[in-house]
Formats: structure tokens, sequence, C-alpha cells
């Protein structure tokens, strides 16, 4: 076993290969950006080497020359960034390191989707009709079409992660498809190659975990179902799949393992594979991934096996100390992603400083004895960590283990209740939503799922603004509710937004209160001498401009929210309370931050703005401005009251101002450009007017900043 090894990677895999080399006694060398010099993984290891700027992971001669200058003897590059990268492998020979990883021969045919394909066939691996060049222009491809046949999927031959694939359903897209694939292509992977592959309609992925030393061995670790993805990005995964059986498990185990022979394959990998729903015994290769996946935490849970150990083992030369009859799988797992983006405005990124952050009591993994182990979350970030728009955003990744399918859902639903960020907002309550979905829990699964679910969600601003008497526990499976699919989504999603609305409006008004800190005598609470309290007005502004309005009035030891809804608050830990009312109680972990309010409610995160008076009262003016606007000035109509306020839906960075300032724009023009998570978000015009910016390229803009006006034609 080496002695020290660097980790050329960030976030939660890089925390989680330093777990292993700690528990193995192995040095860790973890490198850092400048964005990142304060982050989790650099103070989870033994040593930290500074790589400059924000691209400084992708630098080849810098990551090696750290590692030679920490003594390290190997270089483990965990997932994305130069995992996959030949270059890598190659320096690492030249300069004495050991790559943990395949050798550079695997990586490079592997990263080939057409030569992989070219090769697995000759193994009498089943393969999707398609095209096995690399080298076919636009026209070619055009020809090639007919015998590949419609609907297909046009595909970059480099780079993954579902970039630049492009559904082509007849003859007449396909050209267009296949100038917007080669744009992504060439700027996402410096190769425009593009293949096509005939389309299977709702189908499953599902791919098998590989195994192999340099003495020859090759085993399986029994396949992951990946099916659950939105735009074509995993998730939620789970081991074993709840579509195979025996007889095709078997059979698909020994594809994966020829496919790992075919090319020399040493260490860890992933064989992933096309599965029909129709019929799972009639699957296709699609590609390898030549290093470690993001879901293996499933594979370790229903294993007791740790693959980061495995693949240093390897690496190191040892030889596989197991053969395929000791393989055994236990229970079943599943993982959810846990990302810093807002569901209810898009799934935009969300970027900023982490004000709290509380694992749910789920420790890191893996630990000894794997697959005993309920839950896990292995997370890249701690209260005080920035979440930078430089990088992807995901942050967490939570995981539960069950003697069956359905132990596994609800313990990883439970998990997912209780795990809290404050301070960037995350898909914790739209995973819960997921999981609750009838089909989900069926195990009825296709690669479309997902994004017919959202599709079919109603958007939380068509919802009431006012909470009303239902209230839920953290187990809010227990809540009364609308069914599943229902105009409530799944059981307490109603709930949850209600109770999030309700501990806005109690922390806005000064009623969450830390059990340490004294109470304030002259806290403006509405407290008269001889009359009734007096009822606060609260008005918070959710990211995106929705205002609810609530009052809040103080009775004794209760509050009053809205016009009836009695509220007994009590600290039960440091940012968290629970709310007692005739419905029942709910646990709140919630936050302020100068005029922000971060609370969490069951795996709800949101931050609402907190409106003083004369923000309150502008905001009333733009939407009567909105709304004369909306009547396209219609006779009797009052002329629109004033400036319309355009606002940050993400923080990030000014890309561009497409118009300049004080010229007439159109509704919907776009007039702020804001780049977060290397995307740009256009922010448009609400309505007709004059443009006054109040940013400039290059600022630096946070969530719900005012970034521009609409001043309206006729507005006094």
């Amino acid at each position: 076993m080496f002695g020290t090894v660097l980790v050329a990677n960030r976030g939660e895999i890089a925390c989680r290969v330093t777990g292993t080399l700690r528990r193995l006694g192995v040095r860790s060398v973890a490198v850092h950006t400048d964005v990142d010099a304060g982050a989790r993984h650099v103070r989870e290891a033994d040593v930290a080497v500074p790589l400059g700027p924000a691209g400084g992971y992708l630098d080849v001669d810098a990551v090696v020359a750290a590692a030679l200058a920490a003594g390290a003897e190997a270089i483990h590059p965990g997932y994305g960034f130069l995992s996959e990268n030949p270059a890598l492998a190659r320096a690492c020979a030249a300069s004495g390191l050991v790559f943990v990883g395949p050798p550079v021969e695997a990586v490079e045919t592997m990263a080939d989707k057409v030569a992989a394909k070219r090769l697995v066939a000759k193994h009498d691996v089943p393969v999707l009709a398609g095209t096995l060049d690399a080298a076919l222009d636009d026209a070619a491809l055009v020809a090639a079409a007919g015998d590949v046949g419609f609907p297909l999927l046009v595909k970059p031959v480099a780079g993954g992660g579902g970039k630049g694939m492009e559904v082509v359903r007849q003859g007449a897209d396909l050209p267009a498809a296949l100038a917007s694939a080669r744009r992504v292509a060439a700027a996402a992977f410096g190769d425009d190659g593009l293949l096509l592959e005939r389309l299977v309609d709702s189908p499953r992925h599902v791919e098998v975990q590989v195994l192999a030393d340099s003495h020859g061995t090759v085993v399986h670790l029994g396949e992951r179902e990946c099916t659950l993805q939105r735009r074509h990005q995993k998730i939620v995964e789970e081991a074993p799949s709840p579509a195979l059986d025996d007889a095709t498990r078997a059979r698909l185990g020994a594809a994966a393992c020829e496919v790992a022979r075919s090319v020399g394959y040493v260490g860890v990998g992933t064989v992933e594979f096309l599965v029909p729903a129709g019929d799972p015994t009639d699957f296709a290769f699609i590609e390898m991934n030549t290093r470690l996946q993001v879901e293996h935490p499933v594979t370790e849970m229903v294993t007791g096996l740790d693959l980061v150990e495995a693949q240093l083992r390897v690496a190191a030369g040892e030889p596989l100390w197991f053969g395929q009859g000791d393989v055994r799988v236990t229970g079943h797992a599943i993982e959810a992603r846990v990302y810093a983006e807002s569901p209810q405005r898009g799934f935009l990124p969300s970027a900023g400083r982490v004000l709290w952050f509380d694992d749910g009591g789920a420790a890191a993994g893996p630990g000894p004895g794997t697959s005993t182990v309920p839950v896990r979350l292995d997370a890249g970030i701690g209260t005080g960590d920035v979440v930078s728009g430089d990088y992807d955003p995901l942050v967490a990744k939570a995981v539960a283990h069950g003697v069956d399918r359905a132990q596994a859902l609800a313990r990883l639903d439970g998990l997912l209740g209780r795990v809290v960020v404050l301070g960037v907002e995350t898909n914790g309550a739209f995973l819960r939503d997921l999981l609750a979905d009838d089909d989900v829990r069926a195990g009825l699964l296709d690669t479309g799922l997902v994004d017919r679910f959202v599709a079919d969600r109603v958007p939380s601003s068509t919802r009431p603004s006012t909470p009303d008497r239902r209230t839920c526990p953290d187990d809010d499976r227990a809540c009364p509710g609308g069914p599943s699919g229902g105009p409530d989504g799944p059981p307490g999603h109603a709930r949850r937004e209600e109770g999030v609305v309700v501990a806005a409006a109690l922390l806005a008004a000064g009623a969450l209160v830390p059990a340490a800190v004294p109470a304030d005598p002259w806290a403006a609470d509405g407290w008269r001498l001889n009359g009734p309290p007096a009822p606060q007005s609260v008005a918070l502004r959710a990211p995106g401009g929705d205002v609810v309005e609530v009052s809040v009035t103080a009775d004794g030891d209760t509050h009053v929210v809205g016009p009836a809804d009695r509220f007994t608050v009590r600290p039960t830990g440091t940012h968290r309370w629970s709310l007692t009312s005739a419905s029942g109680t709910v646990h709140v972990t919630a936050l302020r931050d100068g005029d922000a309010a971060w609370v969490a409610v069951a795996g709800r995160t949101a931050v609402f703005t907190i409106l003083d008076r004369p923000a309150a009262a502008a905001r009333r003016r733009a939407a009567r401005a909105l709304a004369a606007a909306a009547d396209g000035g219609a006779p009797g109509r009052p002329a629109p009251a004033g400036p319309v306020e355009i606002r940050a839906q993400m923080p990030g960075t000014v890309a561009a101002t497409p118009h300049a300032d004080g010229v007439p724009v159109e509704a919907g023009a776009a007039v702020v450009v804001v780049e977060a998570m290397k995307m740009e978000h256009p922010l448009t015009a609400p309505t007709a007017g004059t443009l006054r910016l109040a940013v400039h390229p290059g600022d630096q803009v946070r969530l719900d900043q005012v970034v521009a006006v609409v001043e309206p034609e006729g507005a006094p």
C-alpha cells in the first residue's frame, strides 16, 4: 500500500477518498484552487497544495508537480476533471507516480464511443444499431440515417454527461440537430465528432460495476439502476435493479466482464447498458466509464466492499483477494444526489455561503461493515463553506440501505427530511417528492420519467400564498393530504410549503429566538398597554418576485399566524424550533442573515427577503404596473404606477447587458445575462419601457438583487 496519495479532485468525492486513506493509515494530499482554499476537502486532508485560479483542477502539469512536491507516490483522480484524461496517466508514468486508474490504452479506447462499440461488438457484446465511424461529416451522417432508422440519437464521440445529445424523430430535423450537437461537443470536449445511434424509447439505464487486477482476474459486483435522470443527468441510483431477473443479471455481468477484458482493464470501472423497459433481456452496450462513478456508494452498501480501497490495492499491484463466487449482494441500496439548485425556479443553480449544515445524523461512508449501515451521507460542504458557481453543484449524496427496496426508500426519504443546508437552496424536497411517486415506488422506471414528473408538477407560485391550518411533522408521510400526482403533489408536499412560510414569518417577526438568548423587553412584538397585542404585518419575497404577506400576533406563549393559526414555539437545538398547533408539531430550522430569512422544513429549504414597509409599498406599485402592462394599456385602465424591478434569480457574475442603459426595450427582451455554474441565464424585461441598468458586465450579483428596472411608458 502507498504511504502518500494525492487526491486530484474537490468536493464530496475528495472527502470520500480522503476518508478511506485515513482509515488505511495513508497520508492524504489535497489540491485546491484559490476559490477552494478553505473548502472541506482541504480541511480534512493531511496536506494541501494550492493550484491557483479556478481552472487549476484541469492543469495536468500543476497536479503532477503538487504530487511530487508533497512526496506522493500515487494520484487518485476521483471522477470528473482529469479522471478520464489520458494525459494525466501519461504524466504520472513519466514522473514515476502511480495513476489510480486503468492503463492509458483502456482510457483512450473507451473515451472514443465509436471505437469502443467496434471493439466490444467483436467480443459478442450486443450494441445498438448506429454508425461506427467517428470521422463522418454531416452529409455522410444524413446518408447513414436511413440505415440506422428513426427515431435516432445524435451523440458526440467524446465526453459524456448527456452533453450534445440530440433526439431526432424525422429526417428533416437531422441537419439542425447535427449542427447543434457539433457546436456543443466542440465547446465541451474539444472534439466535434458525432455518431448516430438508434433511439430506444422508454429505456432503462443499467450499469455494471467491474473490478480487475493486474494479474488477469476480472469480477463484477452486480448492477446499478440509474434510470432516474433529468436531462440525461442521473439524480437517483439504486442497486440491484428492480427490473432484472437472475438469468438476465448473470448475462449482463458476464458481458460487462468481457468488455473489461477486451481492453485489458485494471481497476474499478463501469460498463453501461441500455435496457428496453418492455424487455429487459434485450440489453445493449452504451459505453464504459473508466473511473469511479458518482453512484458507487450503492454498490458498496450492498456488497460491503470499499471500492476506493479496492482501487488503491489494485493500483499498488495486489491481486484481488476474492473471486466472482465470493461476491454477495445483500439487501437494497438507493442514492439521491443533493444539488445546490432551486427546483422552484426551474432548477437554476444556487451559490453562496453555507450558513448552517446539518448532516441529519448520518456519517460519511464507507465504514467497516458497509452493508449493515442504514444511512450514509457523503458531503463536500460544512458550515461556513462557499458553494461556488465555478464548479458542479453537487454538494452531497444521501444513501440508504434496507433489507428490501421499500425499506431503503423509506430510510432515504427520512434522511433527506433531516438533512439541512441553509445559505444555498437545494433539491432535497424535490427528491422526496420524486421518491414518493407511484411509478418510482413500484420500480416502473424509464429515462423520461423525471422529465414527465417535472412537467406535471404544479408551479409553487400557483398555490395559495397564505398558510392554512395544515402542518406536518418531519415524517410528513403521516400527514393527511392530496394523493401522489394530485394538485398538492405527493403527500406532505403542500404542508412543507406552508410550514416554510409559517417559519419564515415567525423568524421575520422575531418569534424564533434561541433559548440561550435573553428575551428583549423592547422587541417590537405588538405588545400594548391595556390592550390586545397588535398584529405585525410581515412581507416576504421569494426569489422570482412572489410576495407573501402574513400577519403575526404574539399572544403569551403562542403566536397567531394569519387569521387563526396558533403556534407554540419552543427551541430544540441550534437554529431549531418546534412549532406546535392544533394540527400537530412541525420541526423547523431557521436562520436570519440580514434581510434574508432561511428556513428548512422536512427537507424543503427556502429563502425569503424580508421587506420593510417602503419595500412592500414599492412592490405593490410594481404589481399595479405589471397589471396595467399586461392589459395592454386598454382604455379605462390606469397607467403603470412606476418602474418594474428585475431581480437576479441566482448568485453569479454579470456576463452581458445586451441593451444600453436608457434605451427602450420590448417585453421579453433579455436585458441582463448572469453566468452561474458555467451556464448563462438571461433575465428578461417583464414589460415594455425604458431600461435602467443597475449592474455592469463583470459585476458579482447576489440572489434577489435588483439588476435593472423598466420604466413603462406613461408611468408617473
